[in-house]
């Protein structure tokens, strides 16, 4: 496994281009915080078919469970904890969207790779990540999330973040590619992220869910149709 993975890590960074955030790291395999059986549970769910919704990201999308809130949409949740965009570009080149149809992918991804790329790169890799599903899913429509802000309010990042925000939104075309940026609804008026949304300022609470939820289910709607 971890030869297949340094050889397609090759490939994509030949094919994306050399940056962290846009290939694989081949010195950190998939097995990685149980990546393989993540990947494995997903080829198989995939096998099953009948997935609508794809939610597809870090162990943010994977706080929805089985995303029970969006039980009529067929939902499927791929969401890994710890994954980066370059995890991402891997699971789905190698068979994660092979065999299915969904009608939305809902894609939140980049904020793993907060602390060690550039805004600009987590952007590219997020376009190549949209490219790829298109490809793949040519009849698929992407829910592409802003990534949402974390740390208290001074946390470099949050700079960081909105620069990736301003550059992701331009991928709206407002037919295949929707973007949705729920940032302030996460804040208080002082542009903190409360224990009630947030108890480590990163993941949500059952509240920050609701909220998401609140906030993605009118575009869902529209998109799903």
């Amino acid at each position: 496994m971890k030869n297949k993975y340094l050889a397609t890590g090759i490939a994509l960074a030949l094919f994306c281009g050399v940056t962290a955030a846009t290939k694989p790291d081949p010195a950190e395999p998939l097995q990685r915080a149980g990546a393989e059986k993540h990947h494995a549970a997903f080829l198989a769910r995939a096998q099953q078919g009948n997935i609508g919704l794809l939610l597809l990201g870090d162990s943010i999308t994977a706080g929805w469970g089985r995303a029970d809130q969006f039980k009529k949409y067929q939902p499927a949740n791929f969401g890994v904890s710890g994954d980066r965009t370059e995890h991402v570009l891997w699971r789905i080149t190698n068979g994660e969207l092979d065999g299915i149809h969904p009608k939305v992918v809902l894609l939140l991804i980049g904020t793993n790779n907060t602390g060690k790329d550039s805004a600009d790169d987590i952007a590219r890799a997020d376009k190549k990540i949209i490219e790829i599903i298109q490809t793949k899913l040519p009849q698929t429509k992407v829910l592409l999330m802003g990534i949402f802000p974390r740390g208290p309010v001074d946390d470099l990042r949050r700079a960081l973040i909105r620069a990736v925000n301003k550059q992701l939104a331009r991928l709206d075309d407002g037919q295949k590619v929707r973007y949705l940026d729920i940032g302030e609804k996460l804040l208080n008026e002082k542009g903190d992220l409360t224990p009630e949304i947030s108890h480590d300022k990163l993941h949500l609470t059952a509240k920050g869910y609701e909220i998401w939820a609140a906030a993605v289910t009118p575009l869902l709607d529209e998109l799903m149709k």
